[in-house]
């Protein structure tokens, strides 16, 4: 099992296919772990049947970050290359995410400028690009959705690798990178030890409606994975809103440290898959659920407990906002805020905003928004469960209020 480098956003699964194989581990020669690997030189082949893997060493992400130049057989032209976390379609890889602890942000964004130019834009143009990640991983600012591009391709189209000097590529990869989760650091040194293995047969429990106080009462971080609207229609006080409809494992690891006691709230039939979500990134301690049908009715027992959630439309804020009756909070990542936003707004992103309740003044109501309206109703929920009292979100996020004020 080849690995490019040791993620941070999941818990990998080579501990898992070595017991179920037998296979070894590969990493870069730079790896460190506590099992044993099978440290991959640049340069090396290794041969897969008549298929030839070439291992080229681009360091950037991490020190360890390996790519795989892939031919038909040995001395052949390649066709493609595996290119981990280093190059992407529209991005490469952010340099400041995990590394061996030796070194600086900078001197990886160094090293990153000459593996993409000097190793990775130097295969021919026809070599086909297989990244690790696409669209929505934190791993990079400007991801595509598409899964596969071309050398070429990448080097008319792809903005982070232009024409330019060493310096000016530095500033554009270590500047407007999503913030990362916490959990992220968690993970990368967990990818690096021997650890219990994740039982993808187990099941978690049903909670009978009076189950769930005991998580409520006791502090235990209660998710509820149903979308937006119906979260905000009617849901269990205390509970945060992280729906299974968006980047949920993500935003799970965000709301809740790797550890934490965690009990579920879904639609019937997601409960499972939810938690195994949750589980790949490393919170493998979902202690039960409650399922809420599509009516979105909880049961009698927890009516005391149920309580909807405030929200305000772009008029409302921008009365508020003039009567400087509200705190604005812009829980957007600072590439998205880089592309505008809406004056007087406190930016704070969602995966920081946990460790920052506290700069969060307490005077006024609170508004905060994102793009569109998931991730504003993550935090909304965040804070409120976390004592926060007048907490909304807005309607639409700010593609909504830049949609308005652009036709006024």
């Amino acid at each position: 099992m080849i690995n490019t480098h040791f993620h941070a956003d999941f818990v990998s699964g080579h501990l898992k296919l070595v017991e179920a194989t037998g296979a070894w581990i590969g990493f870069g020669a730079a790896a460190q772990t506590d099992y044993p690997i099978r440290r991959l030189a640049d340069g090396e082949h290794i041969s897969l049947g008549e298929v030839d893997l070439e291992i080229l060493s681009p360091p950037g992400h991490t020190w360890e970050s390996i790519s795989v130049l892939v031919r038909e057989h040995r001395g052949a032209e390649p066709v493609a290359v595996l290119t981990g976390d280093a190059l992407f379609i529209g991005d490469v890889g952010r340099p400041d995410l995990v590394n061996l602890g030796d070194s600086s942000t900078t001197d990886l964004a160094r090293a990153m400028y000459h593996s993409v130019h000097d190793k990775l834009l130097a295969l021919p143009d026809d070599v086909t690009v297989m990244p690790a990640h696409g669209a929505g991983s934190s791993c990079g600012k400007n991801l595509s959705a598409e899964l596969t591009s071309t050398i070429g391709e990448q080097r008319a189209t792809n903005p982070s690798v232009q024409p330019m000097t060493e310096h000016d590529f530095v500033e554009l990869i270590t500047h407007g990178q999503p913030a990362a989760p916490s959990y992220f650091t968690v993970d990368a040194a967990m990818n690096k030890r021997i650890h219990p293995l994740l039982d993808q047969t187990r099941t978690v429990p049903a909670l009978r409606p009076e189950q769930i106080r005991t998580p409520l009462d006791d502090g235990v971080r209660v998710i509820d994975a149903r979308s937006v609207d119906y979260f905000a229609a009617g849901h269990l006080r205390g509970s945060v809103n992280v729906g299974f409809d968006g980047r949920f494992a993500e935003t799970g690891g965000v709301v809740a440290d790797i550890g934490d006691k965690i009990a579920l709230i879904a639609y019937p039939g997601d409960e499972q898959a939810a938690a195994l979500r949750l589980a790949r990134v490393g919170s493998d301690n979902v202690t039960g659920y409650l399922t809420v049908d599509r009516d979105g009715v909880f049961p009698g027992e927890l009516s005391d407990l149920v309580q909807t959630a405030p929200r305000v439309t772009v008029a409302e804020l921008d009365r508020l906002l003039a009567e400087d009756a509200v705190i604005l909070i812009d829980i957007r990542n600072p590439g998205e805020v880089d592309q505008g936003s809406i004056p007087g707004a406190i930016h704070i992103p969602l995966a920081q905003l946990r460790a920052r309740l506290d700069q969060v003044p307490t005077d006024r109501s609170i508004v905060v928004h994102c793009a569109g309206g998931w991730r504003s109703s993550v935090a909304a929920s965040l804070m409120r469960a976390n004592g926060f009292e007048r907490v909304s979100d807005l309607v639409g996020g700010y593609n909504a209020w830049a949609q308005t004020h652009a036709a006024v």
